[in-house]
Order: C-alpha cells, then sequence, then structure tokens
C-alpha cells in the first residue's frame, strides 16, 4: 500500500458505521447458492463497467488571486496535478516533483500560496520503497519544484500560513494505517489502548526547508483533527482529544495556540514535550450548557480580526460527515453563540468573508447551497444575523474533492470553484460569483471544465420525492429503472445511507461497493431515503432518532416506500433492503420489524447494540445518541438491537464485513449471520481479508457489488417469473 496521503474519502465517513464499500473472498460460512436464478453474467460486468464512466478529476482549487486554476487528475486517492487559466482548462500544464520524463511520480494534496505564485503538494517522488509522500513547493516558473520535507509517516491536509512563510499538515508520525477510524485496524497486540497508539499532531515546514523533518508544534497528548492558522501566522485554533484519536472524536475541545518562533523565548509552563506555550482549550463540548452539550465540533476558523472563531456544532455520528448549526465563540473562550438556531438547513463548510459576513455551504433538503450570513453588532452576543439567498442552489453533491460540501474561493471571495455532479450530470468544475443573479440547479453556476461532455448515465432517470411520516417532511431520491416502461412492473431496492448523520445527495457514478446506480441500470427502482437523523432538516429533524434507533426512522423509510408504490408501478412482493454501516444496522433491525422486504444484504451492520458498546474503537460515539453508556442503561440500547427479536425474521438475508473492521466489528456480523441460520432463514456470511469499515481493495468492492446483484436476483428478480408476474398489487 502506497504511504502517501490523499484526502479522505468523502462518502466513507457517514457515521458510526459508513455508507458502502466492498469486495472479493471466498464465503467464510453460508448457505444457499446465490447464482441460482442470477440474471446475465455479461450483462452484469458490462452494467458494472459502465458505472463510473467519464473522466475522473479530484481537489480542485483557484487561486488566491483568482487568476489560475488547480486540480488532480485521476480522482481522489491522487495523480497529477494540472493548473490552467480558469477560463480555459484545455491548456493546462503538469506540475509535478519529477525531475525527468522516465519519473513516474504520484501527487496528492495541493494548496496555493497566498500570492499566487507557488503551489505546495504532497508527492512520492523521492523514490521510497515504501512510497513516502512528502511535501514538495513549485514557484510554478518552470524551474523543479522543491523537496521541502523529509517525512517518516503519513501527511495530510497542507496549509499556508497567511503571511506565506511556511506550511502546516496534519502528519503522523510512523504510521502503520491512516488515521481514523475507517482504516483496518492493526491485529490487536500487547497492551490495548496504551501500545502502538498512533497521534495525529500539526507539523510545519518553512518554505526555505531543504529536505529536513518538519517542526511538530502540537502536544503528543493531543490527537488534532483539523486546524486553522491565525490571522497573524503566529498561532492556531484546532479541534483536538486525547488519544487513541479514532475514539475520542466526539468529546474533542477547541485549542489556541500561540505558535514559537525558532529563536523566539517564550516565558511560561511548557509541556512535557516541549511545546511552550502550551495549548488552551477555549471550549469544551462537554461542560457547556445550552443546545451544544455533549455534542461535536468542527471546522474552526478564526475572524480576519482574530476575535472570535466560528465552527460547526451539532450531533454528528461520524468525523468528516459534518453538519450542524453555525456557531461563533470568542478567541479568548466564554459561551459560544448560535447564529442558525432554528434553520432548517445542515451546514457543512464555512469561511470568512469579512468581519461582517459569513459564507455557509449547506444542505437544504435535497439540495446542496452556498449562503452569506451577514453579521450586525456584537458577534459573540445579541448581534443581528440575516441570511441572505442562495449564491447556488443545485440538486447534487458538491465539494472541492477533499471534504464534502467544501469548497475553494479567492482571497477576495468574489468566486467559489467546486467540482459537483448529479444523476444525471458527471462531475466538472463550476464556479460561482456572489452578487450574481443565478438560476436554482447546475444551469445557474458557470461551467468551467468540459472534461465529460457528451457522458451518458447508465442508469435510469431520478427524482427528489419527499412524502410525510408521523410530524416530519421526510426527503428521499428515487431512480427509476433504466429504459422504464410505465406499462411494466418492476421491484424496488431501499439503499439506506450511513452515519446516522448523513445524507444522500445526487451525485454520479457507482461508487465502490453497494450501488444503487448498478440496481437501476439492472432494472429496478432504487429509493434513497434521507430519515430523521440525516442531514438536510436541521438539528431537529438529525437529533430526531436519539434513543430511538430503528424506530422513527423506519417507519419513515416505510413511508416512503409507500409512496413510491402509490406512484410507480412497483410490485410489493419484490420490494427489498440494503445499507453499508447505519444503513446495515437498519437493514438488519428493518428485517426483524417486518416482512415487506423480500431479500436484504447488510454491509458492515450493526447486531446487538449491547456487545458492539464492548467491541468497537469507536464507542464514544454512542452517549450522544443513546444518553448514557450500556452500563447504566442497557434497556435503550436493548431496544434497538436486532439480535433481540431475530425470531420475526423471515427475509433472505446477505452479510459482508471487513475482519478488521473498528466501527462496525465482524462479530456483529457473525452474530447476526449465526441467528438467522439458527432460525433456517437463508443467509450467507462473507467476511473479506485486511479490510476495515472503508474497503480499499477495488477486487474487493467489486465482489461485494457481484454478490449483492446476485442476491437480489435470485430473491426478487428484476424480470418476473411466470408466478410473479400477476403478483403484488398496491
Amino acid at each position: 500500500m502506497l504511504r502517501i496521503s490523499f484526502p479522505k474519502a468523502l462518502a466513507f465517513s457517514l457515521g458510526t458505521c459508513l455508507i458502502f464499500v466492498a469486495v472479493t473472498a471466498a464465503p467464510i460460512h453460508g448457505q444457499d447458492n446465490p447464482a441460482v436464478g442470477a440474471p446475465d453474467r455479461a450483462h452484469i460486468e458490462e452494467v458494472l463497467r459502465g458505472l463510473n464512466r467519464g473522466r475522473n478529476f479530484g481537489q480542485v482549487a483557484i487561486s488566491p488571486d483568482g487568476n489560475k486554476l488547480a486540480w488532480i487528475e485521476g480522482g481522489r486517492s491522487g495523480g497529477e496535478i494540472r493548473v490552467a487559466s480558469p477560463s480555459d482548462l484545455s491548456k493546462s500544464e503538469r506540475v509535478t516533483a519529477a525531475t525527468n520524463p522516465d519519473q513516474h511520480c504520484r501527487e496528492g494534496e495541493f494548496v496555493w500560496a497566498p500570492d499566487s505564485k507557488g503551489l505546495a503538494f504532497f508527492s512520492d517522488c523521492a523514490g521510497s520503497a515504501d512510497h513516502q509522500a512528502d511535501l514538495y513547493l513549485s514557484r510554478l516558473d518552470g524551474t523543479p519544484a522543491k523537496r521541502l520535507t523529509a517525512l517518516k509517516g503519513l501527511p495530510e491536509a497542507p496549509a499556508f500560513s497567511p503571511d506565506g512563510s511556511k506550511i502546516a499538515f496534519l502528519y503522523v508520525e510512523g504510521a502503520t494505517r491512516p488515521a481514523g477510524a475507517l482504516a483496518a485496524m492493526k491485529p490487536p497486540s500487547g497492551v490495548i489502548g496504551e501500545d502502538g497508539v498512533e497521534v495525529q499532531r500539526v507539523a510545519i515546514a518553512p518554505v526555505d526547508a531543504a529536505a529536513a523533518p518538519p517542526s511538530v508544534v502540537t502536544p503528543a497528548n493531543l490527537h488534532v483533527y483539523e486546524f486553522n492558522w491565525a490571522p497573524d501566522s503566529k498561532g492556531m485554533a484546532y479541534v483536538a482529544a486525547n488519544p487513541p484519536g479514532e475514539n475520542n472524536w466526539w468529546v474533542a475541545k477547541l485549542y489556541t495556540q500561540t505558535l514559537r518562533g525558532p529563536y523566539e523565548q517564550i516565558a511560561g509552563a511548557c509541556t512535557k514535550d516541549g511545546i511552550c506555550p502550551p495549548p488552551i482549550p477555549i471550549l469544551a463540548p462537554a461542560e457547556v450548557s445550552g443546545p451544544l452539550h455533549g455534542l461535536q465540533i468542527a471546522v474552526p476558523r478564526w475572524s480576519p480580526d482574530s476575535k472570535t472563531i466560528a465552527f460547526i456544532g451539532g450531533l454528528m455520528s461520524d468525523q468528516g460527515s459534518t453538519g450542524g448549526d453555525v456557531w461563533i465563540v470568542s478567541a479568548d473562550g466564554g459561551e459560544p453563540r448560535d447564529l442558525t438556531a432554528g434553520r432548517p438547513t445542515s451546514p457543512a463548510w464555512i469561511e470568512w468573508g469579512s468581519n461582517d459576513y459569513l459564507f455557509v455551504s449547506e444542505l437544504a433538503g435535497g439540495n446542496s447551497q452556498l449562503i452569506r450570513y451577514k453579521l450586525s453588532g456584537d458577534r459573540t452576543g445579541n448581534g443581528q444575523v440575516s441570511f441572505g439567498s442562495p449564491i447556488f442552489s443545485i440538486p447534487g453533491s458538491v465539494g472541492d474533492g477533499r471534504l464534502e460540501m467544501s469548497l475553494s474561493a479567492t482571497a477576495d471571495r468574489s468566486m467559489f470553484v467546486f467540482g459537483a455532479s448529479t444523476f444525471d450530470h458527471p462531475r466538472e468544475i463550476y464556479g460561482a460569483r456572489p452578487g450574481t443573479v443565478m438560476t436554482s440547479g447546475l444551469e445557474g453556476v458557470m461551467q468551467l471544465s468540459h472534461f465529460n461532455d457528451g457522458v451518458q448515465a447508465a442508469w435510469g432517470k431520478s427524482e427528489s420525492l419527499s412524502w410525510k411520516s408521523d410530524g416530519f417532511r421526510v426527503q428521499g431520491w428515487l431512480l427509476l429503472p433504466k429504459d422504464y416502461d410505465p406499462n411494466k412492473k418492476y421491484p424496488l431496492i431501499v439503499e439506506v445511507h450511513g452515519g446516522p448523520a448523513a445524507a444522500v445527495t445526487a451525485r454520479w457514478g457507482g461508487g465502490g461497493g453497494l450501488s444503487g446506480s448498478a440496481f437501476s441500470a439492472l432494472g429496478y427502482f432504487v429509493l434513497e431515503p434521507n430519515p430523521r437523523g440525516s442531514y438536510g432538516q436541521g438539528e431537529e429533524f438529525a437529533q430526531a432518532n436519539r434513543k430511538d434507533f430503528g424506530y422513527g426512522d423506519l417507519r419513515d423509510i416505510l413511508a416512503g416506500v409507500d409512496t413510491v408504490l402509490a406512484k410507480y408501478p412497483v410490485d410489493s412482493q419484490r420490494v427489498g433492503i440494503t445499507g453499508w454501516s447505519y444503513g446495515g444496522f437498519m437493514t438488519m433491525f428493518a428485517v426483524t420489524q417486518t416482512n415487506r422486504f423480500k431479500a436484504a444484504v447488510a454491509g458492515a451492520g450493526l447486531s446487538n447494540w449491547q456487545s458492539y458498546y464492548g467491541e468497537n474503537s469507536i464507542d464514544q460515539w454512542m452517549i450522544p445518541y443513546f444518553g448514557a453508556s450500556v452500563y447504566d442503561d442497557p434497556a435503550v440500547y436493548a431496544k434497538s438491537s436486532a439480535i433481540n427479536f431475530i425470531k420475526q425474521a423471515r427475509t433472505p438475508t446477505l452479510v459482508v464485513v471487513g475482519d478488521r473492521d473498528g466501527e462496525c466489528p465482524a462479530p456483529q456480523s457473525y452474530e447476526f449471520w449465526h441467528a438467522l441460520r439458527d432460525e433456517h432463514v437463508p443467509t450467507q456470511l462473507v467476511v473479506y481479508p485486511n479490510e476495515g469499515h472503508g474497503f480499499v481493495n477495488p477486487e474487493h468492492r467489486r465482489d461485494v457489488m457481484d454478490r449483492a446483484v446476485e442476491w437480489f436476483a435470485k430473491y426478487m428478480p428484476a424480470t418476473p417469473t411466470t408466478s410473479q408476474t400477476s403478483a403484488g398489487t398496491h
């Protein structure tokens, strides 16, 4: 595996257990041959090959002066960096650390210099046997890129200081795996929780460095998740917690820290590892009162005048899957202020425009949009907040290629650049200008790239649906079967997203595992709901599943199924369910609560919340949702455990999981499979070697999809048999 840092997977950070991903391996245990009744193998191969058609690119960023645009050709896992004028991306030049044409290098995340005259980036061009990434700086003047660091670990998220003199980045020295809970956990050995704990810290390299080890500037007893430079370049704000980092993000605090110059003497206390002065915790959600108490924080952003720090706070089930309200706190600490209380949207990214303006990227129902907030008066007190009309609002997925919903902006915020796609349009690079009158959708923003002109979807048309459930208005996406004919009846597959604090947005392609687009291409309706607990409708909606997993959200999903059945020719006897992570839990729980589903595929699921509490690597995420530990309130965990209702299960269920999954450990899947087998319910368990919560082996991801297709084809084929043709009226 390449030891090089590239952006964290976008869609793979959805909750306690994630969204999808998976692959090849012989079944460990099981029964029933799912190949019986399977569709034509050649047709499946053709469909799966066509899911990600089109030109792929990853991170995209505009230069601070707006005159250049950079992007990574080849996707999120890295490739080559291209730079061009925003007015004509067809005339691009490569930026690389390679010194000759025969040198094959892989470039990753990059960041523009504040003066727009340089680009810093990670590359494995140094040629180490383990493909170690280092930080390079190109001056974009034809001279070779300069190697700044000599690293021995995993770096990511480079950021120039505002004065342009140095570059900070997150760094795990001596890393054996990527930071976070999605990657495969190390095989257990030694003193658990103490031996071999890997800590992510902030490191800094001066722009005049020469292949030197960086300065690590944050303490060894704090795992840093994200950071933001102070406007004067003499300090930073960051979100951090005590190690182990994969478990403690849910109890992280907001810190500020003054940085000591190389020859500067600062009086006062130091940390045990010589960090002087030590960081100052200015906000601890566990210690504040009000609606932020015990919740999560992300995306800290220092105001231009250094007086305040804005951030996003709310109930979040996964690091990197951000949503909540926009908050602000004095840089000296104190009581935080909620700027968006009651607003029915889910902010995910923020950036200051000036001391009086914030730009906020948010999810509003099924749309990704950019809003400008105007702040008047006392920012941390009773000053006024007004919300402008959306600068853009797109029924699709938006992001700069590093994190979902994040954007790139010029220094004066006159232009925002991002990648965007929908179910109907492949990903392209777009731009938006505040103050310009724009219509809704992709037609309302400036298309800067034409990488995928003429590329057509291999799946059916899409529709945003909404329906009532209890007191909520629920939104979801419906994919129609490819070549849909209203005179025919079709099966329906419900795909439940992970999280639960996440949301399905319209997007191009088939991902890498359980793919609604693939099922649509093979002749199924696919419903992708955003039930209570999801982002997109504000904090009240996102928190509506607390102490209620599997109940209200399942009612929302079943009401969505009823909506589809009432509107389209769906055979009610051929309705299935699938999902990964929290979606895997919902799949397991649903088949113990209703017999409406005729087939199920549960990926990285949860069957027993009581045993899960003591098995997983991230138990801190559960307290905000369940209200107490399993030892203090076992009943609240028991009521949402599928295993306690296993006698009611009748649905044939395929179960898949990685053997080194720390988020949703394999024993949860074993337990469910074992119970189904004892109850004589058709089932099969497939365990994939050396995989974590987010699968990385392409063959494994493909294998998961192959098995899911064959499982649904056996129990609810897209083409009905004679006995099924007349079945399933509404």
